[in-house]
C-alpha cells in the first residue's frame, strides 16, 4: 500500500489553476525531488499535502485513509495530518523569541502535550543529530542561515513525521551555506525516510532521489528516475528546464 496516494488533486488561486489533476503515490523510502520553474506549482502542492493549503478538488489519502471524506477538513484531523507529514520551509519559520531549543520544543509540549523535561531531551537529542548540539540555546538571531534551517529540520523530525517535505531549503541561504543542510537531508535519505523535495539543486536531486517529478503548468509533465528525467528526458519542455540548469554534475 502507498504512504501517501493523491487523485485528481486541484488548486486554484482566483481564476488561476495552479494544480491541474495532479496524481501521486508515494512508497515508504522513497525520496522523490519535485522539479519546475517558477509559477509550476511545486510549493502549492507541498503546502496541499500538509493541508497548510486545502485542495478545491481531488483526495489525498494517508495510509489507507483519506483525509477529509466528505470534503470538510477538521482541524483536529489537520493536526494529526501535519504531525504525520512534516513540512520544512524556505524562510525556516522559527520563533524569534525562542531560543533553538525552545523552538524544537514547542510542539512537543504544544500539540504532544509532554513535560517539559521530556520535550527538552527529545528536541536535544534532535539538535545533536543535525549537528546542533552546541546551539541549543542560542536565539535565531544569532544563528547563520544554515544554522536556522537545520534547527527548522529538528524541529520537523521532533514530531516523528512518517514522511518529511521539504520547500527548496536551501533557496535562502548563501551559498557557502547550502552544503550544511544538504548534507543533514542526505543523512535522512540514508536512513530510509520518505520525503518530498522541491529544490533547484539539480546534481544533488540526481545522487539522492529515487524519483525525479518535473512539473510544468500544475501538471506531472515528466516523471521517471534521475537517469530518465536528468539525462535523458522525453519531453521538451523537460529538455528546456534542464539546459537552463546547466550548473550541476552527475
Amino acid at each position: 500500500m502507498s504512504l501517501l496516494q493523491v487523485r485528481g488533486l486541484t488548486k486554484r488561486f482566483g481564476k488561476t489553476d495552479v494544480l491541474r489533476g495532479i496524481d501521486l503515490d508515494v512508497q515508504p523510502g522513497e525520496r522523490i525531488a519535485i522539479l519546475g520553474a517558477s509559477g509550476s506549482g511545486k510549493s502549492t502542492l507541498l503546502r496541499c499535502l500538509n493541508f497548510m493549503e486545502m485542495p478545491d478538488v481531488g483526495t489525498v489519502t494517508l495510509d489507507g485513509k483519506v483525509i477529509g471524506p466528505s470534503g470538510k477538513y477538521r482541524e483536529s484531523e489537520l493536526t494529526q495530518v501535519r504531525q504525520r507529514v512534516g513540512m520544512v520551509f524556505q524562510q525556516f519559520n522559527l520563533f524569534p523569541h525562542m531560543t533553538a531549543v525552545g523552538n524544537v520544543m514547542e510542539g512537543l509540549r504544544t500539540v504532544r502535550r509532554q513535560s517539559k523535561a521530556e520535550a527538552r531531551t527529545r528536541a536535544e537529542k534532535e539538535l545533536a543529530r543535525v549537528g546542533l548540539a552546541d546551539k541549543a540555546e542560542t536565539y535565531p538571531a544569532h544563528l547563520s542561515g544554515g544554522q536556522k534551517q537545520r534547527v527548522a529540520i529538528a524541529r520537523a523530525l521532533a514530531m516523528d513525521p512518517e514522511m518529511l517535505l521539504f520547500d527548496e531549503p536551501t533557496s535562502a541561504l548563501d551559498p557557502e551555506l547550502v552544503g550544511e543542510v544538504l548534507n543533514v537531508i542526505r543523512s535522512l535519505a540514508d536512513e530510509g525516510r520518505t520525503m518530498l523535495l522541491v529544490t533547484h539543486e539539480l546534481g544533488f536531486a540526481y545522487h539522492v532521489a529515487t524519483r525525479i517529478i518535473f512539473l510544468a503548468d500544475g501538471t506531472i509533465h515528466e516523471q521517471g528516475t534521475p537517469d530518465e528525467v536528468l539525462k535523458n528526458p522525453r519531453q521538451e519542455r523537460t529538455r528546456a528546464f534542464l539546459a537552463s540548469h546547466k550548473q550541476f554534475s552527475f
